[in-house]
């Protein structure tokens, strides 16, 4: 499937801005499912400088700095992919997740000891006694890694309300796991918290949904936005990656931005401003199947 992106991100400021510097992680990743096409970056006011770097993770982003006054400053990210379904393995036929969470802490081949990195708390996923209560319900002693993984996305798409008003982006997973309400970012940082309790290793996926769904297929909750679901590792296959949000193993319809331990790795604008007063925000996203 071939897919056009428009991201465009508007801030509106009460004064003049004297300076804003930002990084940006608006770049589609290309990766074994998905290839970027073309991506493209405009700013007004222009930037005074520019400059793309790669992260640790292997995430392109963008830093710009605008040092002249603007009570305005507008981003707009135009990219496009062509995208195919993953091969995901049979549930059934993966390891129990105890044999997995040993080997990972082995460590004793490269893929394993990447993924390792993901095994442990980071700055906006803690791992508190209440999340590995929850996940132990979906597994029990013997059950296979990936028929534990399911179980528990589909868990939270059932026992949690997708409210955009319930949260913040500092929401932390055991006010999530009280208040039984959040949005995708949540929902990915909880499932997360859930399988690094147990020595699992999981990282967090930002990307997009396609806007209008094929014939046939529900719009998924998330689209219109960026949007962010969980990547598990499956010793011996690689990264599988899940949706809490929808209750599905993410297809040629997700579009993978970044990823990293938790959202601030992948935060699509971030940044500081001096100056501006009060500010406003608007984000519009757009993804559509082209040709």
């Amino acid at each position: 499937m071939k897919c056009r992106i428009l991201h465009k991100t508007m801030y509106r400021y009460s004064e003049p801005a004297s300076l804003s510097q930002n990084e940006l992680m608006l770049q589609p990743r290309t990766t074994g499912t998905q290839r970027l096409l073309q991506s493209r970056l405009d700013i007004v006011p222009a930037p005074q400088y520019l400059q793309p770097h790669t992260d640790c993770f292997g995430n392109v982003a963008h830093v710009f700095m605008v040092q002249h006054p603007h009570d305005e400053l507008a981003v707009t990210a135009t990219s496009t992919v062509a995208t195919a379904p993953p091969a995901t393995p049979a549930p059934a036929a993966t390891a129990d997740w105890e044999t997995v969470a040993r080997r990972l802490a082995a460590c004793r081949q490269p893929p394993d000891l990447d993924a390792y990195q993901f095994v442990f708390a980071s700055p906006l996923i803690a791992v508190p006694p209440a999340a590995r209560a929850y996940a132990q319900r979906s597994f029990p002693p013997g059950t296979s890694l990936l028929q534990g993984a399911l179980s528990l996305v589909g868990r939270i798409f059932s026992d949690f309300q997708y409210d955009k008003a319930a949260t913040t982006v500092d929401t932390s997973v055991d006010q999530v796991l009280a208040s039984r309400k959040g949005v995708c970012q949540d929902f990915a940082h909880l499932a997360i918290s859930c399988l690094r309790s147990l020595g699992l290793a999981a990282r967090y996926v930002s990307g997009y949904l396609q806007t209008s769904p094929p014939p046939g297929r529900p719009r998924l909750i998330g689209a219109d936005a960026s949007h962010a679901w969980v990547s598990l590792f499956v010793p011996d296959h690689g990264w599988v990656d899940l949706d809490p949000t929808n209750n599905l193993v993410p297809g040629d319809t997700h579009i993978t931005l970044a990823w990293g331990r938790d959202y601030a790795d992948v935060s699509p604008v971030k940044g500081v401003v001096m100056g501006g007063g009060k500010h406003t925000l608007s984000v519009m996203v757009d993804v559509e199947e082209c040709s």
